[in-house]
């Protein structure tokens, strides 16, 4: 999938991640950039169109997808995390809440999307998932858990629209030096370069992207004869 003239749709675009993927589409010269986020006016960056797209609702994705049928790439990239471990007193909450947006928000959008994707010649969606899809971390479980969902959506999304030759590409990535993981202390990979390895793996056609090195061993260790998601003893 070339980004160069291509129209682009990114969830979250706001901050984070998904700034610096608006950024790259735009340098990368996509024809349009649709900037989502639950408050267009925090979207300030020039040369996208901002939207208004709380992805927790269905009928806002609905409206989205009549609104902008010249889309051929869409990338599911808005987030949250309640930072809630399994048994904390607020986990229900917390995974409920999570689901909403990091499961139901991307299955949602690309089953909206869909038939649009497939009138534009097929195009490609991309989902932003972590290296938490393979191991849970204690302090992020009910985050580990809908990521562990979010990959598990996007192989199957990749199966229902291979026939409308839709590339699917699935982000894996450790920290990323954003809000979301301002209070942990750990190695963090700059937003800017998490985006260009997405727009490469997109370009070069691959269904998977495994960003950085903390990823790529978590990646080689599920194989292991005690599978690195097992844990310590």
């Amino acid at each position: 999938m070339k980004i160069k003239n291509a129209v682009v749709l990114v969830t979250g675009a706001n901050r984070g991640l998904g700034l610096a993927l608006a950024k790259a589409l735009v340098a990368g010269g996509a024809r349009k950039v649709y900037a989502a986020a639950r408050d267009a006016s925090t979207i300030a960056l020039p040369g996208v169109q901002p939207i208004q797209l709380d992805v927790t609702r269905p009928e806002a994705i609905a409206a989205a997808a009549r609104a902008y049928g010249d889309v051929d790439v869409i990338i599911n990239n808005a987030g949250i995390s309640r930072d809630s471990g399994l048994f904390a007193d607020a986990s229900v909450t917390a995974l409920r809440d999570e689901l909403e947006t990091n499961v139901f928000g991307p299955f949602n959008l690309t089953r909206a999307f869909a038939p649009i994707l497939a009138r534009n010649g097929g195009g490609a969606v991309v989902n932003v998932l972590s290296v938490v899809s393979w191991v849970s971390a204690p302090h992020l479980a009910t985050y580990s858990v809908t990521k562990s969902a979010a990959w598990s959506l996007t192989n199957g999304i990749r199966n229902e629209l291979r026939g409308q030759g839709t590339q699917v590409l699935g982000v894996h990535v450790g920290y990323i030096d954003t809000d979301l993981a301002r209070n942990i202390e750990a190695p963090k990979t700059a937003p800017d370069e998490v985006a260009r390895s997405i727009l490469a793996a997109l370009e070069a056609g691959n269904d998977e992207v495994v960003v950085d090195e903390f990823s790529r061993q978590v990646r080689s260790g599920l194989s292991a004869e005690r599978g690195v998601y097992l844990g310590q003893r």
